[in-house]
């Protein structure tokens, strides 16, 4: 499958077999990752891998949206190592950074034949407290996976796509 058919393909799933997500397979997850771009190449993402039993009841109390999934993937960026754009605003690059990152993941995971969804829903306290994250960690994001159930679809708007000219815009106003 070529990439553009993965990313058409690729879908938030909702509904996951039992079976675990093999560790050798959340490693070839955790690699892409680990190969995403990240601005000034500072690497600020922190991920936490959550599939065990104690760990996956953690994440059930930050959340309503692990959708029964056996393994997530937490992932944050820290602070104090991500890159600032210093000479304008300041902004630092975190959010950016695990975005791409977690994009890279979701989209490995989808080659590999494993489901996930980006779960933004979730209480960054609570995440905190279960977790034991240090101070200078942001959680940003949650990629639930596990293997499609049989029956798992995407949801009826995955496909309903706004026209190219309503997202691209040239500067003559």
């Amino acid at each position: 499958m070529d990439l553009m058919q993965l990313m058409q393909e690729r879908y938030s799933c909702r509904k996951f077999e039992e079976r675990p997500v093999g560790r050798d397979v959340i490693e070839r997850i955790l690699e892409a990752g680990r190969v995403a771009p990240t601005a000034h190449n500072e690497q600020p993402q922190r991920i936490l891998v959550i599939d065990e039993k104690e760990t996956l009841a953690a994440l059930d109390r930050c959340t309503k949206c692990r959708f029964g999934a056996p393994a997530a993937l937490l992932v944050c960026y820290d602070k104090t190592a991500c890159w600032h754009r210093a000479r304008y605003d300041n902004a630092p690059s975190g959010e950016v950074d695990v975005g791409i990152v977690t994009t890279h993941m979701m989209l490995m995971a989808a080659s590999l034949g494993v489901g996930t969804t980006w779960v933004m829903h979730f209480d960054p306290a609570a995440v905190r407290t279960e977790f034991s994250l240090p101070e200078n960690f942001v959680p940003t994001a949650i990629l639930v996976m596990g293997y499609p159930a049989a029956d798992a679809a995407p949801a009826p708007a995955h496909s309903e796509k706004k026209a190219m000219d309503e997202l691209v815009f040239d500067n003559k106003f």
